[in-house]
């Protein structure tokens, strides 16, 4: 699987416009499903840190979830110590709430939340993710020389891959585009399963944060209860915004 073309990658400069429709949709949003007032951790990207998650965590705090930033500075991957600091922020923050956390992770943000999701399924409650490459193809992302300088570490490093072997037992929803210029589309699609869903929305890699279809998404995941737990409803006027990528792509 390769990258996305270069012309696409390109196109990246539109995420421009996600963040104009993410200032015009604020009266939309007081319609999308409302939380229960669990916690949930939003991490960023690779090089990015919570500077540019904080329009989706005032979504989402204003919808009803208790949103909380990572607060582990900028994203360069799995560096020395921040698994073990991520998982101790998982558990110190499910310990406050008395209730499990919910995760949303944003590129490489994505990867590491399904990662603490599958060592800790005591206190992880869902996962969603943003244009991640879960399939853990290295070569399905443009991204992979800045994922090594950042943290000296090769996307094909046996310890990284051994990371993404493990599916969690929990919900699970990856929002994908396939106009992402950074992600291969097909790199963010999981088996489809009881508990693991796709989404297909129109969106840049770098807007998804606040692209406001993938925002509105995201509160219905986070809003599903946990023991009865539904995918996501393609039907009604969601067809004019979603697709289920395995059997009705948007386009191409």
């Amino acid at each position: 699987m390769n990258a996305p073309p270069w012309w696409l990658l390109a196109l990246e400069g539109r995420a421009i416009f996600e963040w104009g429709a993410w200032l015009l949709s604020q009266p939309w949003f007081d319609k999308a499903p409302a939380g229960d007032g669990h916690p949930v951790m939003v991490l960023p990207g690779l090089l990015a840190s919570d500077r540019s998650t904080w329009p989706l965590r005032k979504f989402l705090s204003d919808r009803g979830f208790v949103a909380y930033p990572w607060e582990q500075g900028t994203n360069r991957g799995p560096v020395a110590g921040l698994h073990h600091r991520l998982r101790d922020r998982v558990a110190q923050l499910a310990d406050q709430h008395g209730s499990k956390v919910s995760l949303v992770g944003w590129s490489l943000g994505g990867l590491m939340s399904r990662v603490l999701a599958w060592e800790c399924p005591d206190e992880v409650r869902a996962v969603v993710t943003l244009g991640s490459p879960l399939s853990g193809h290295s070569g399905a992302t443009n991204a992979g020389r800045v994922f090594q300088w950042a943290n000296g570490k090769h996307p094909h490093d046996p310890e990284l891959q051994s990371m993404l072997g493990g599916h969690p037992e929990l919900p699970l929803t990856s929002i994908l585009s396939r106009g992402d210029g950074v992600v291969h589309w097909r790199a963010s699609l999981v088996p489809a399963g009881p508990l693991s869903e796709n989404i297909e929305i129109v969106a840049s890699h770098l807007g998804l944060g606040v692209n406001p279809v993938a925002l509105w998404a995201i509160a219905d995941r986070l809003a599903q209860h946990p023991q009865r737990w539904q995918p996501f409803d393609f039907s009604g006027w969601r067809k004019v915004f979603y697709r289920n990528p395995s059997l009705e792509p948007l386009f191409g």
